[in-house]
């Protein structure tokens, strides 16, 4: 086994791909640089990001499947579940070996995968898109906080520059430690050391603007105003808005303790 290392983006995914069939390495194993520090099977080759090489492997693709399949196929390498790259890998080697079209294949456990998991994050993309809520500083940025299952801040960026274009913004993605700034001309990757503590809360209410309070209780108010205790459900409820979100939902806070952890 070869172990082919890469830096963890698209790019060089792409490009580690495009080397497994430039070296003709027959058993290639492709992962992170994090995952791969002290590997102990086989050889191991480092890749360097390389723009060419990324672009001719998704030419290929494109060339053999549709763009739903290409989205997909990004969807399924930001879900980040673990061994990920090798599904792509053999996706691609499957695709490229395949005359006829391979992209509705679900008897193939790899087309099938990636069925699968492009779906997950492309529903907890549009949850991001619904459950973003975001608070104001004192020098006029609203800002989030979000922990989502897979990375899609790269799938919600448009949405949100298209929603609030005229405001700067930050959505910031606390598990993987980077976020999207819109500085009301372009949106940006911003990488900051950030910690979910006490400290840290205390930090962020310091920065708060005054009526900021005033704004959530208002929006609090409102939330429970347009609720009909009658047709209260609350398992339908967690199905649409499940409780691992509502510790970043201003209208969900006062709420938080009063339903059971069984319920998530």
């Amino acid at each position: 086994m070869q172990v082919v290392i890469y830096d963890g983006s698209f790019e060089g995914l792409l490009t580690a791909i495009f080397e497994v069939y430039e070296y003709k390495i027959q058993d290639a194993k492709i992962c992170k640089e994090q995952e791969a520090i002290g590997s102990l099977f086989g050889q191991t080759r480092i890749v360097s990001s390389d723009k060419q090489k990324a672009d001719r492997v998704m030419k290929k693709l494109k060339e053999k499947i549709s763009i739903n399949a290409i989205h997909q196929f990004y969807k399924t390498f930001l879900s980040e579940q673990r061994d990920i790259e090798n599904v792509l890998l053999r996706y691609t080697q499957y695709v490229i070996a395949t005359k006829k079209p391979v992209e509705n294949n679900f008897s193939h456990p790899d087309v099938l995968m990636l069925q699968q998991i492009s779906r997950k994050v492309h529903r907890e993309k549009h949850r991001m898109e619904a459950f973003v809520r975001f608070q104001l500083t004192k020098d006029g940025l609203y800002y989030s906080l979000i922990q989502p299952d897979f990375n899609v801040l790269p799938l919600i960026s448009k949405h949100f520059k298209d929603r609030y274009a005229d405001q700067r913004w930050l959505i910031f993605d606390t598990v993987r430690k980077y976020g999207l700034y819109y500085d009301l001309n372009d949106v940006s990757e911003v990488q900051l050391n950030f910690d979910i503590n006490q400290n840290d809360k205390g930090q962020l209410l310091s920065i708060q603007d005054e009526k900021e309070e005033l704004y959530q209780k208002l929006w609090q108010q409102y939330f429970s105003s347009v609720n009909i205790a009658a047709r209260k459900n609350m398992k339908l409820h967690i199905m649409h808005m499940p409780k691992r979100y509502w510790k970043n939902l201003i209208e969900k806070m006062p709420a938080i303790n009063r339903v059971s952890d069984d319920s998530q």
